[in-house]
């Protein structure tokens, strides 16, 4: 008899019974949530110390912006590789050497003596970091079972939402209050603490690993065009915009080669990097459409709303980002909630609830004025994190119920890439139309910079212009909206029952569609 893909204790008739998670399962799920907030937060709480660290350093915002630059394009180019990985080493021994790496990479990072090398060993922190979160989705998937993938989704899904609202706020406080070298150095218990808990509970994996030797023309397609395409989009922002030249070659440079990893996954199927005949599954293939939209709509709005608060309000990186909290507050209310409902009713019968609520909560900032309440902007932020409470880790869990057991390793990580991508349109994306709305309204404001540059006038200053920047801001969340609503798509084609085990899928050789 085959091997169940998802559970060990599959119930009879193939159907799945509404049992809650194990006391077991709950504690895998805490530890890997230990390792993964790390690499999270690190996204996002290198931001507010980027001023600094040009003044420590002596270099300007084209060098320093690397700092960051270079540690999501090494997540980016690394996470392919790791469904390989867990394939050919298994998840524990992934998971503690993605650990190692990312504790060196951040240990060296405080450590740091010029610009350079602080930019080299944010590459190796970014190498451990990208590897974490799909190693550790593809640990819990594998143990949970797929009438609980809803469940344990919303567990590991709460460092990603709460990440970039913790990032700054931690951020800022090191910064003003310590030392920046602390934003590094702060992974080194918290690091320790997760190699011992994995040591511990995660499970060794006995069973002999087959996977077949590493796809290497992959590896020079598929990473290198996710860096180029990366690379293009952090470019737009800062050079004239999507039409440059220069934009432009490095986006179709991008597309090229990931273009021609597509022909070559289809080629050499299971020995490529990522299997493209994923796709083929239906439920995955819609589910990952949507993936990409809730990428675009955290990752801009986490871009758009601080740069709103810092330079259209005057406040500080800490002030900033604690104002940012009710939306954390919002998407761990929400987050268990949406899980047991994915799990008895489908991802389909909550996702589209959880888009109407990040729209209406995204309309107060686009009607945003000089002095618009924070307390409604608060209150405006905690629906917002209500919707992605339950639009996330539904709309990723749900990509995965129906895959056999040897698809979820490279679907998870095939996810994180989506994942990751959207969230770079969605930066880039809007940081041109926030800088063009800016530059429209203030021409002064157009030099180096652009509206980030904005946060350094003086409050005198700023009292004259607020009202043509939070009209900006006002015209680009509209943006946001337009971006957030196409969510609803493939939302309303996404599974509308409860989770169900297939009958005997390892036997099968393609996914079920």
């Amino acid at each position: 008899m085959a091997e169940r893909p998802f559970t060990k204790t599959a119930p009879p008739g193939g159907g799945a019974r509404d049992e809650g998670l194990d006391r077991q399962t709950i504690l895998l799920g805490l530890v890997i949530v230990c390792g993964t907030v790390m690499a999270i937060l690190d996204t996002t709480i290198v931001n507010v110390a980027l001023d600094t660290l040009g003044r420590d350093f002596d270099t300007g915002l084209s060098t320093i912006q690397w700092v960051v630059t270079g540690y999501l394009l090494a997540m980016g180019t690394v996470i392919p590789l790791t469904g390989w990985a867990v394939d050919r080493f298994g998840g524990r021994r992934v998971w503690m050497t993605s650990i190692v790496l990312f504790v060196l990479g951040s240990g060296l990072s405080g450590a740091a003596w010029n610009i350079e090398s602080l930019i080299f060993f944010r590459v190796l922190q970014g190498l451990g970091g990208g590897m974490l979160m799909p190693t550790g989705m593809a640990i819990l998937t594998m143990a949970a079972g797929a009438h609980r993938m809803g469940r344990i989704m919303s567990i590991i899904g709460v460092p990603m939402l709460l990440g970039p609202v913790l990032g700054p706020v931690l951020g800022g406080w090191l910064v003003e209050d310590v030392d920046w070298r602390w934003i590094f150095f702060v992974n080194l218990p918290v690091g320790a603490a997760a190699l011992a808990l994995a040591w511990w509970r995660v499970p060794a994996e006995h069973a002999e690993h087959t996977a077949s030797a590493l796809d290497w023309r992959g590896l020079l397609l598929l990473p290198p065009g996710f860096v180029l395409l990366i690379y293009g989009l952090s470019t737009a922002g800062s050079h004239g915009g999507f039409g440059d030249p220069s934009t432009i070659a490095w986006l179709a440079g991008g597309a090229v080669l990931v273009g021609l990893f597509a022909l070559h996954s289809l080629r050499y199927r299971d020995r490529a990097l990522i299997d493209v005949r994923l796709f083929t599954d239906r439920t995955f293939a819609i589910a990952a459409g949507a993936v990409f939209f809730v990428g675009v709509a955290l990752m801009s709005s986490m871009l758009l709303i601080p740069l709103y608060y810092q330079t259209a309000r005057g406040e500080g990186a800490l002030a900033a980002g604690l104002l940012l909290a009710p939306q954390g507050l919002g998407a761990a209310t929400a987050m268990p909630i949406g899980g047991i409902i994915t799990d008895k009713f489908g991802a389909g019968r909550i996702v589209p609830i959880g888009i109407v609520l990040l729209v209406a909560g995204t309309i107060p900032f686009a009607l945003v004025e000089a002095d618009t309440s924070y307390w409604l902007l608060g209150a405006t932020l905690y629906v917002r994190g209500l919707g992605f409470g339950c639009t996330m880790m539904p709309t990723m869990s749900s990509a995965l119920t129906t895959l056999r057991k040897a698809a979820v390793s490279r679907a998870s990580s095939t996810l994180n890439i989506i994942l990751q991508l959207g969230g770079a349109v969605g930066t880039a994306l809007l940081a041109v139309i926030l800088s063009r709305e800016i530059s429209d309204r203030i021409p002064q404001a157009s030099g180096d910079g652009g509206a980030g540059g904005m946060g350094q006038i003086p409050e005198r200053v700023r009292e004259q212009v607020a009202p043509k920047l939070a009209d900006a801001f006002g015209h680009t969340f509209w943006v946001a909206i337009a971006l957030t609503a196409v969510l609803i798509i493939p939302a309303l084609l996404l599974p509308r029952h409860g989770a169900r085990e297939n009958p005997d899928p390892d036997a099968l050789d393609e996914p079920v569609v």
